[in-house]
């Protein structure tokens, strides 16, 4: 590195954690603050330095298995009773949300930056499983549990609209994507289903080689896009192999420190990766009110963002995470690459074979990227995304110095996102009257049988409505899934059923 550089505002990862628990008995297992309190240890080990004794900062991801108000003070606390020390400062992100690991790490690297910090650690974990069993219990003894499901959380945060519609949950909204872009991209449904599976069958053999996945097994491209009573459809076109993985337990953590730091407490030059610029954009939070399912603009725009912000080309990364809750995310992510279906989106495993802890997935991505990076490839991109495809925040990490003076950095790209991004169109609250399809979603029961379908549609004058097709439309919901004609684009009619609903039909 030039010797001109200020290596106490260089910041470096020096040490990576990642735990798996799989007790005999679920109800055995560790809480998510354990997992968390595992993970930082591994993280040290892996530094091969003592560290936790002198973080000035830790970064905690909010998680959902073990509702607390203030997790990052649990963690304090847990860390204190082993025989620790306080870190002086504390955070936690605002929700649990897939880009809050990256944007951690990035928060951790600008203080280092700014010369406020030396040392940090970014960590988080989930244990749904565990806490899935404990509350089974406790419902069987009578007693009350805190809501620390999927569903249960997004429940409570849907908008009003949605929640009328009864599009709550990640499973219901983003196959509002994939079916528009689908459509968009020209694709018929077997190729759409195709990509998707190929996407899932690398993601697979990645998790097959990575210790810390939760499922390690090569499978099919085939297999992963065929629906099955093993491999039940969820939500129309994704198979249950197609999505994210949440019933694990799982933490991981990284440690962040100055390149001064670094060296002076010795770590091995080998175990280094310089933490790259980051760039974070948002939709609205309303998936109701985005100006198309085609795109995700703040994607776009992070992605571009990170690779120019660190002097990059897509040809100059050597691996990838493409956050992957459903196939529709990293197959937005590999079009704005132009990454090769051949190459794996993932270094983990993805979230449906490397486990999908909530929020708290990045981090593992990021522990992996920084082992990918020490075994061989000068940079690696992580591309986190949040929410309903609302936030994303991309990174880039390298085993070749940054630029001097990267960190402090505004990793906020918000205003070029809003100047890419279309207007919204006007939404209507109720309609009846001709339309035709945008996009459409069709959630399935457990038994494999669709419960109805939910149309996104646009009036004659191209404002946005939504419709449901009851489940005893057979026909029209066979229609939306037969794949021998493009429903997208497709007319129909909306009239106001019997209890208040909009609903669509024939022409």
């Amino acid at each position: 590195m030039n010797s001109n550089v200020d290596e106490t505002r260089v910041p470096v990862l020096i040490g990576i954690g990642e735990v798996l628990d799989r007790p005999a008995n679920d109800l055995d297992g560790l809480d998510a603050f354990d997992l968390m309190l595992a993970a930082l240890k591994a993280a040290e080990a892996d530094a091969g330095v003592s560290v936790l004794d002198a973080l000035d900062w830790l970064g905690v991801e909010d998680e959902i298995s073990f509702p607390d108000p203030a997790p990052q003070e649990r963690l304090a606390e847990r860390l204190v009773a082993g025989g620790g020390r306080r870190p002086p400062h504390l955070l936690k992100t605002h929700e649990a949300s897939g880009d809050g690991p990256i944007k951690l790490i990035n928060d951790a690297a600008n203080l280092i930056g700014r010369g406020e910090i030396s040392i940090a650690a970014a960590v988080g974990a989930e244990a749904l499983r565990t806490a899935a069993k404990r509350a089974q219990a406790a419902i069987a003894a009578g007693q009350e549990t805190p809501k620390s499901s999927i569903a249960d959380v997004a429940e409570a945060n849907a908008k009003p609209l949605a929640r009328k519609h009864g599009l709550f949950t990640p499973i219901d909204v983003y196959p509002l994507y994939e079916n528009a872009a689908r459509a968009a991209w020209g694709q018929t449904l077997a190729e759409g289903q195709a990509e998707s599976g190929r996407i899932g069958e690398g993601f697979a053999a990645v998790a097959a080689a990575n210790p810390y996945a939760w499922i390690r097994k090569p499978v099919s491209a085939e297999a992963i896009a065929t629906a099955t009573p093993d491999n039940r459809m969820v939500s129309f076109p994704y198979t249950k192999m197609m999505v994210a993985n949440a019933s694990v337990n799982m933490g991981a953590a990284v440690i962040v420190a100055s390149l001064a730091k670094a060296r002076e407490l010795g770590v091995d030059e080998s175990r280094i990766v310089y933490i790259g610029a980051g760039a974070a954009a948002h939709e609205d939070e309303d998936f109701l009110l985005r100006d198309s399912y085609t795109h995700a603009v703040s994607l776009e725009t992070t992605v571009l963002s990170a690779l120019e912000r660190n002097g990059l080309a897509a040809s100059d990364i050597d691996h990838v995470e493409l956050y992957s809750c459903f196939p529709i995310v990293p197959k937005l992510a590999r079009r704005v690459l132009d990454w090769p279906l051949e190459k794996p989106c993932s270094v983990y495993g993805g979230l449906t074979f490397g486990g999908g802890p909530i929020g708290n997935c990045m981090m593992h991505a990021a522990a992996r990227m920084a082992a990918k990076l020490r075994e061989g490839g000068d940079h690696g991109l992580i591309v986190a995304n949040g929410g309903y495809a609302t936030h994303s925040h991309s990174m880039v990490f390298s085993r070749k110095p940054v630029p001097a003076g990267t960190f402090p950095q505004d990793y906020d790209v918000q205003p070029l996102a809003d100047a890419r991004r279309g207007a919204a169109p006007e939404l209507l609250a109720e309609y009846s009257g001709p339309g035709t399809i945008e996009t459409y979603t069709i959630p399935f029961d457990r038994h494999g049988s669709p419960r109805h379908a939910t149309i996104i549609g646009r009036t004659p004058q191209g404002a946005r409505f939504i419709a449901r097709v009851p489940e005893t439309d057979t026909a029209t919901i066979a229609f939306l899934m037969a794949g021998d004609t493009e429903p997208v684009g497709t007319a129909g009619q909306v009239v106001t059923g019997p209890d208040g609903l909009a609903i669509w039909g024939s022409p």
